[in-house]
């Protein structure tokens, strides 16, 4: 099956054409970082406006890539939620069209099941059932993932992400617009030993095995400290020295007591916090203790991307996860005799846990 992925959840649009035989044909991917770089976050309007003058063209630009024609693909898979629903609805819409104008499925898929699937790409990939950590700007979550469609969650965020706080972080420090990534460079040439900042409910795990995150409380702390402290340049590199360190000890102790508490010895981590370099050394060597292992997608596919949708689509109809509407072609479903329906809509809060 040729499976083409559009991804216009939030400030990225990313299109590409997977080969349920030979794998990813072509991707590509326009970010709008740049653009939203005056405003210090993401706004809006002014991102669906831009998926729409992208999607299209870039579409194009994939299939020139892969040698192949609209007309070969079997089904169009779309990022349908969670997200910004004017992004969602730009992606959604084309990818619902393309269905009706080449009379094949139009699949939505979750966008965090996306990213939880991504390692799948790799060349050496996990093997079901495995724990996942899916830690973005978003989402903070740990899961059991049994198959694809199969997913119990072991714990989530009770309020800020850990891409959220390094990001807010990162704003307390003047790093602007992504700060994420800006941090987490800054804190390479600190201390994290000079501030003692806290590690919120790790005690709590231990006590009751809960295996929640909070770091709003931790966000808090650095403004605290930063205000009393008024650091100079070398200063504010041992602030996100010590503010990623505490990130990094949560999300790691949280990881490895999940693999305990469900006796797995595979950890698949995705999201775009997952491209952290400390993030991954703690996290290996921590496995690697446990006699356990750790996967992450390749760099370019641990931000939001089309390869990770179209990979999700095509393991969700080979798997039969699809509706009977969804099935237009007797090649994809058999016994499939419902008439096509392109009508739509979108999911900006969506249950990962609640999918099947």
């Amino acid at each position: 099956m040729l499976i083409l992925g559009i991804e216009t959840s939030c400030d990225e649009t990313g299109i590409a054409l997977y080969d349920s035989e030979r794998g990813l044909r072509a991707h590509a991917l326009h970010s709008q970082i740049e653009m939203h770089q005056e405003y210090g976050g993401v706004v809006p309007e002014l991102a669906s406006r831009d998926h729409v003058r992208r999607v299209l063209p870039l579409i194009r630009q994939v299939m020139r890539t892969a040698g192949a024609r609209l007309e070969e693909i079997d089904a169009v898979a779309y990022t349908q939620g969670p997200g910004l629903a004017g992004a969602l609805l730009v992606g959604t819409s084309v990818a619902n069209a393309l269905g009706f104008a080449l009379g094949i499925p139009a699949l939505g898929i979750h966008h965090l099941e996306g990213h939880l699937l991504s390692p799948l790409l790799a060349s050496n990939p996990p093997q079901f059932p495995f724990v996942a950590l899916l830690v973005s700007g978003g989402h903070t979550q740990l899961m059991r993932v049994a198959a694809v469609g199969q997913y119990e969650l072991l714990g989530e965020t009770v309020d800020d992400a850990a891409g959220e706080a390094f990001d807010k972080t990162a704003n307390l420090l003047g790093l602007g617009y992504p700060g994420g990534p800006a941090l987490a460079q800054l804190a390479g040439q600190g201390r994290a030993g000079r501030y003692k900042l806290p590690r919120p409910m790790l005690e709590q795990m231990h006590r009751t095995g809960n295996l929640d995150f909070s770091f709003s409380g931790l966000k808090t702390a650095v403004l605290l400290l930063v205000r009393k402290e008024a650091p100079d340049a070398a200063g504010k590199s041992d602030v996100a020295a010590s503010f990623q360190e505490a990130i990094v000890d949560v999300l790691t102790a949280k990881s490895m007591y999940a693999l305990e508490q469900t006796g797995l010895t595979q950890l698949v981590v995705a999201g775009g916090v997952g491209a952290n370099r400390r993030l991954r050394e703690r996290l290996d060597r921590a496995a690697a203790e446990r006699g356990c292992r750790v996967f992450y997608p390749e760099y370019e596919f641990c931000t939001d991307n089309g390869a990770m949708i179209a990979l999700a689509g095509a393991l969700r109809l080979g798997a039969g996860l699809v509706g009977a509407k969804l099935a237009v072609g007797a090649s994809l479903l058999a016994n499939a005799s419902a008439t096509p329906d392109y009508a739509f809509s979108v999911k900006p809060r969506w249950d990962l846990s609640t999918m099947a």
